[in-house]
């Protein structure tokens, strides 16, 4: 029998390598139990079109949120009264503090409308005009009773340059802050949401709606999210949005449409009540426009409150153009187009490259949310009609 036994040194060298190997596997699993739900939603993403630098096409992604990120610890902190808030609690609760991020600046020029088909279904559809950016669809599924939803963001708005493609880790992991910069959404309550610039105040000056009651604060698209992520019906968004001081981001200003599977929307505004030129922001108070008994709402970047543009020139009524052209073909239909193709169709008569050819805008995205299905019929950089860029979505259940 072969009695010879191990030398010392090789006993040293197992120990070592079972050591390491032990050290590698506590590390991978406190790695994953800190970030399982960012590996996941790093796992997910994919790119669905590539840029097309000729026709100022910006690259699609998509990427798959799983459980949560975070946003009740938000909303129970106070939410952020500015981007910078916003920004430092993105960076310690998504990256642990290891990778900044940022929110850029916007000058944004969107159109949106509801309406209904013949078989009652509701319709909300989107135009996101602007110049070249990189888009991702994000699917969010927090869970603990709140909604899923299905939502466009645009990469630039945490740091991915518009003339760039997420290639890199580091671009990736940016990509993690994106449930919190929706641009508009739908959820499974068939519940729908969109944010359009308002251009408020004098030429040239248009100063954020910030207000300071003792309301807990929320960035614009924060309260976005909030309303996917809470909201069945426009009535609990509005309910919802009441509670909370809006400081507007990016150094612009905003409002919003909401609407519901039932057909109610609203479209939000935050106007000043005693300065007619509205140049102070803190002054500024919800207005809410419902829709009434009209089945069709519509919006542009075209303040909607009575007697706001009194004694202004139409010229300074920015999105005017739009919002007539919207509101005309709406009224002769009597807010009833055929399916979620008639209204892409609607969509597309007021796209950036035919409304606006000369311009520097593009539209980046447009999308009609079919609220009764839940469902929404998606295309990029208004290639209408084209199957490689248009896209079923619908919010996880």
């Amino acid at each position: 029998m072969d009695t010879k036994k191990a030398s010392p040194g090789l006993r040293v060298l197992k120990i070592v390598l079972f050591s390491l190997l032990g050290l590698i596997l506590a590390l991978g699993a406190g790695v994953y139990a800190l970030w399982h739900n960012e590996l996941g939603a790093l796992l997910s993403i994919k790119q669905l079109n590539a840029p097309d630098g000729a026709r100022k096409d910006g690259a699609v992604y998509q990427m798959e949120v799983p459980g949560g990120y975070y946003f009740d610890e938000f909303l129970e902190q106070g939410g952020a009264s500015t981007d910078k808030e916003l920004i430092s609690f993105i960076t310690q609760r998504i990256t642990k503090g290891l990778i900044p991020m940022n929110i850029g600046e916007s000058d944004i020029a969107c159109s949106s409308f509801t309406a209904a088909t013949p078989a009652g279904d509701r319709l909300f559809a989107r135009n996101y005009d602007f110049s070249r950016t990189n888009t991702c669809i994000v699917y969010t599924n927090p869970g603990h009773g709140r909604h899923a939803s299905v939502s466009t963001v645009d990469l630039q708005f945490i740091g991915i340059a518009q003339d760039s493609v997420p290639q890199g880790l580091m671009d990736k992991v940016l990509m993690l802050a994106a449930p919190y910069v929706p641009l508009d959404g739908v959820n499974d309550a068939g519940l729908a949401c969109g944010i359009y610039m308002s251009f408020q105040g004098p030429e040239g000056n248009t100063p954020p709606t910030d207000q300071r009651t003792e309301k807990p604060d929320l960035t614009s698209t924060t309260m976005l999210r909030m309303v996917l992520d809470y909201a069945s019906t426009v009535e609990e968004a509005v309910e919802l949005i009441s509670a909370y001081d809006l400081h507007d981001s990016a150094n612009s200003t905003f409002h919003y449409m909401i609407a519901d599977a039932s057909g109610r929307s609203a479209v939000l505004e935050w106007v000043n009540a005693t300065d007619s030129a509205d140049t102070d922001g803190t002054k500024r108070e919800l207005n809410v426009i419902w829709s009434g008994g009209a089945p069709w709402q519509a919006v542009t970047n075209y303040i909607l409150t009575p007697g706001y543009y009194d004694g202004e020139p139409e010229e300074s009524m920015k999105g005017l153009d739009r919002y007539e052209r919207l509101t005309a073909a709406l009224e002769e239909a009597q807010g009833i187009l055929e399916d979620e193709e008639a209204a892409m169709e609607l969509l597309s008569q007021v796209g950036r490259r035919s409304w606006n050819p000369d311009g520097d805008t593009v539209t980046v995205h447009s999308v009609v949310y079919d609220l009764t299905h839940r469902t929404a019929l998606w295309v990029g950089n208004e290639h209408y009609g084209e199957p490689a860029y248009t896209y079923r979505l619908a919010p996880a259940s």
